[in-house]
């Protein structure tokens, strides 16, 4: 048995590897950069923390999301790895101990949040780090081709040049043809190297089912598969109500989003992943990072405006290889609520100037201050206080975001710290002078192990309290008055979603943008919204042209879709669709037409069809425009 199989066999309890798996690892090991492209459930994460133990020295992984590399770290300190995260919104001791521990320590993997990379503090330790292996997951993030593009993950090349001899993985289940492309060089590959598993899910049955009522329908698919489920919706009180309505229709249910505080999150995921509940009704804020390899089916309530994040929450259906149901439910509302957030999506220069504006009065921010400085940030509250729209101002800091001034985090659950400023003599004559101080204080001393003045994590903060025969918020009051004294220092639990500043604060009206990016992402934005309208209006079989959109031209049709099962009920039929697509085909191999040349062949009723129809083959690349503006067959 090699090395990396013992090592899968020892920590994970598998014999061999799935498809892949071996090929890029081996890959890794001999010190080449590496570009895995893998659907959802395929494996991922194996492809990195293998070799990470394989090979002596830490291994640095840049994730994007804070729940995603928190749940990786726990799962593998349960296997004995010693694994550890920083990331927005960590105190600056904690950071510093943990960067300590991957220098003079035993850590083999440590997670980084890519604005982390921008810290000094974190540079220069990585310098002193003996680094075996950069892993970047959600890869897709660094590229501008992409639909979730982050620019603290250009950081990682200037990383790279600190590192030179140094290999790369980069990880990701959604890259179009361009954005693997764009990986590779904004990572600088030394040579190109990708392993692409096929995004095809044979077991997989993607359907688009037209209804005006949604709810009914869901309930009635639901009925009908009888098992693990997820339901995307658009947004967090959509959750609420559709998730009371199955409770009302008889069937388990709970709702999900980054709203809800930690410890109700964890507690309802848990619940799910256990079978105790059945249904998820959820934003997009749930699944990454879950691995619940029986959820049968994963019903979208609304369009996504783009095809990887549905292809990716689609995929989180069927992972076992048994047979499983993506089901979105669609009609006409959706495509205009679509265009309509279009529109929104790229508010005016002057609009993201206010907004960055009110950042610095809402931190008291003064100028040339704020930079890497982390703070917690509810969007609703701070929209209110400004009376500002809460989706332009969400869009406002997507822009702020794409141009490298600040970062806005998922929410993340920091437990509380405590730190003892004190010397053991003077901290025993305060509790002698402080009698209802000194239980509190034997008690915080009694739960921790570590050594003193330290550091302490107060995980079990409800359980002190109780002990104490306190509430929580006593508890939280009395270690404040401590903090205020300067008997110890308290950090109280964060669970909001981090803003952490880029750079320095600047007057608004200094506000520097890129007008070729945001005119870049505009386009790129529309034509994502397109697709997506396209995937659900064409009549063409499902899995063609997700597989299409990914690049992979497929020939056959999957058989098990609504196209292709006959169940489509758009008022295009799949079989006038062909006949009409192999028309249009036809006369273009003979001559070169306009779209009106096009029209004018056939009957007035036909227009808006032929639209689809001429709009489909040139999407999928069949015909193209030449010098003339006419269509030819490409």
């Amino acid at each position: 048995m090699d090395r990396k199989t013992e090592i899968l066999k020892t920590y994970w309890g598998f014999d061999s590897f799935r498809s892949m798996q071996g090929e890029i690892i081996d890959s890794v090991l001999q010190g080449n950069d590496t570009l895995a492209l893998m659907p959802t459930g395929g494996g991922k994460s194996i492809c990195f923390q293998v070799p990470a133990l394989v090979l002596d020295g830490v291994t640095l992984v840049i994730s994007p999301l804070i729940a995603l590399m928190k749940d990786q770290v726990q799962n593998l300190r349960k296997r004995n790895i010693k694994a550890d995260a920083i990331f927005s919104g960590m105190h600056y001791r904690e950071i510093d101990r943990l960067l300590d521990n991957a220098v003079y320590g035993d850590t083999k993997l440590l997670y980084l949040s890519p604005e982390r990379l921008q810290s000094d503090m974190v540079r220069e330790r990585i310098q002193k780090m003996n680094v075996s292996l950069i892993a970047v997951d959600e890869a897709h993030c660094i590229s501008q081709w992409g639909y979730d593009f982050r620019p603290p993950y250009l950081q990682i090349a200037e990383t790279r040049e600190k590192l030179p001899n140094v290999p790369i993985i980069a990880v990701t289940a959604t890259a179009t043809k361009e954005v693997a492309l764009d990986i590779q060089e904004k990572l600088a590959f030394r040579t190109p190297n990708i392993f692409q598993k096929s995004f095809e899910r044979s077991n997989l049955s993607y359907s688009v089912l037209y209804e005006e009522n949604k709810s009914i329908k869901l309930v009635d698919i639901l009925k009908r598969i009888r098992s693990s489920a997820v339901v995307y919706v658009r947004n967090r009180r959509k959750t609420k109500e559709i998730a009371h309505y199955l409770v009302q229709k008889g069937i388990s249910a709970s709702n999900y989003h980054a709203g809800l505080d930690a410890t109700e999150r964890n507690k309802r995921q848990d619940a799910w992943l256990k079978g105790q509940l059945r249904v998820m009704v959820a934003t997009n804020a749930f699944g990454m990072g879950i691995d619940k390899p029986d959820v049968r089916v994963v019903v979208h309530m609304d369009l996504p405006d783009n095809l990887e994040a549905y292809f990716q929450e689609a995929g989180r259906a069927g992972r076992d290889g048994r047979k499983s149901f993506a089901v979105l439910l669609y009609n006409e509302k959706d495509r205009i609520m679509l265009e309509s957030q279009y529109e929104q999506a790229f508010p005016s220069l002057d609009e993201v100037r206010r907004v960055w504006q009110a950042l610095g009065s809402y931190y008291q921010l003064a100028i040339g201050s704020g930079l890497g400085e982390s703070y917690d940030f509810d969007l609703i509250t701070f929209s209110n206080n400004y009376q500002f729209e809460v989706v332009k101002t969400y869009n406002c800091l997507k822009m702020l975001e794409q141009n490298g001034w600040m970062t806005l985090s998922d929410a993340v659950h920091l437990p509380p710290t405590v730190k003892f400023l004190l010397d053991k003599e003077a901290l025993y004559d305060y509790q002698i002078r402080n009698k209802k101080m000194d239980k509190l204080i034997r008690k915080v001393l009694q739960s921790h192990h570590g050594g003193y003045q330290q550091v302490m994590v107060m995980r079990k903060f409800s359980q002190l309290a109780y002990s104490l025969k306190i509430r929580p918020t006593q508890l939280h009051q009395l270690l404040l008055r401590l903090h205020q004294e300067e008997i110890l220092e308290y950090t109280p639990a964060k669970d909001k979603p981090q803003l952490t500043f880029l750079r320095e604060k600047v007057a608004a009206n200094n506000l520097d943008f890129d007008k070729k990016l945001y005119d870049f992402r505009k386009e790129r934005h529309e034509d994502r919204i397109k697709k997506s309208i396209a995937y659900a209006e064409y009549p063409v079989c499902r899995s063609k042209q997700l597989l299409s959109y990914f690049g992979e031209k497929k020939q056959e049709i999957c058989g098990i879709c609504d196209v292709c099962t006959g169940r489509n009920s758009s008022e295009l039929s799949a079989d006038e669709f062909k006949r009409l697509q192999d028309k249009v085909l036809r006369l273009l191999k003979k001559e070169e037409l306009s779209t009106e040349e096009i029209l004018d062949s056939f009957a007035p009723k036909y227009e808006k069809r032929l639209l689809k129809v001429v709009d489909y083959l040139y999407s999928e690349e069949f015909i193209r425009r030449n010098d003339k503006k006419k269509w030819i067959k490409a």
